[in-house]
């Protein structure tokens, strides 16, 4: 294997994936549904991205990548065999078919550099979100379960106007998961400001996530009748994805301040 490094890659990927709990436990993925969310979300974006730009839009969004690019490929036998065997244990065709084109992918990028065409890769987002909880899974009016969550799936034109979620490191993610109904603010001012209401069990709490990477009790967001932020508060409402961003970019902000919000 040493002398291989594409059936290494492609072993890593698959290490990782033989590590997640299939099936996945609710309670484990229920306390991971919010970072799970943004995950998604952002592989479906990601999806969007790819199969726009090669031209395969028909199998969006759980798609091969490898098969579209270069039909001909052949994963290293090792690797096909053990794949095999995993995908079997599997609990559904389309989480089957996104493992396969991750492992895959990651031996054909490795073998093949100039594939990557400049672009993220394809499935990061969905092997963290696999990790934080196990599968998906897709009912017959096309939602998709992300344990705890259900969504429309939606079309891949509205994916391709979302901004990215490029800093997916455990501290982004572990930070957007709490108990409770979350709205996020940043202030008018100071855009490398993030701030979060939770609302649990009628009651709510609010936070601030600062350059010490953790939520700190905060008294900026002002009480107000049925929890509206009044509009002279000077605060902007982020979405969750927003808000992802902004916790990525404090991360990895150099001393002296985040920069501009999403």
């Amino acid at each position: 294997m040493a002398d291989d490094p594409a059936a290494a890659a492609a072993f890593g990927v698959l290490e990782r994936l033989r590590a997640v709990r299939w099936p996945g436990e609710w309670d484990f993925a229920f306390g991971h549904v919010k970072s799970r969310r943004v995950l998604f979300r952002e592989y479906l974006r990601r999806a969007a991205v790819r199969c726009r730009a090669h031209g395969c839009e028909d199998g969006w969004p759980f798609v091969d990548v490898t098969a579209h690019l270069d039909p001909a490929f052949r994963s290293a036998v090792e690797v096909s065999g053990e794949l095999a065997e995993f995908l079997r244990r599997l609990p559904g065709r389309e989480v089957a078919r996104t493992c396969s084109g991750a492992v895959r992918w990651a031996e054909f990028r490795e073998r093949n550099p100039a594939g990557s065409a400049g672009l993220p890769d394809p499935y990061e987002p969905l092997l963290r979100f696999y990790e934080r909880g196990g599968e998906f899974a897709r009912d017959d009016a096309g939602s998709i379960d992300l344990t705890g969550v259900t969504f429309r799936l939606g079309t891949l034109e509205a994916y391709l106007g979302n901004p990215p979620v490029t800093v997916l490191g455990d501290t982004v993610l572990d930070a957007l998961d709490t108990d409770g109904r979350v709205t996020y603010y940043t202030s008018a001012e100071d855009r490398g400001l993030l701030l979060r209401r939770c609302v649990l069990r009628g009651a709510h709490t609010d936070r601030s996530f600062g350059r010490d990477l953790r939520w700190e009790v905060t008294d900026r967001i002002p009480d107000a009748p049925g929890e509206e932020v009044p509009q002279d508060a000077g605060l902007v409402r982020l979405d969750e994805l927003a808000a992802a961003r902004l916790i990525g970019r404090i991360v990895t902000a150099p001393p002296g301040g985040a920069g501009e919000a999403p």
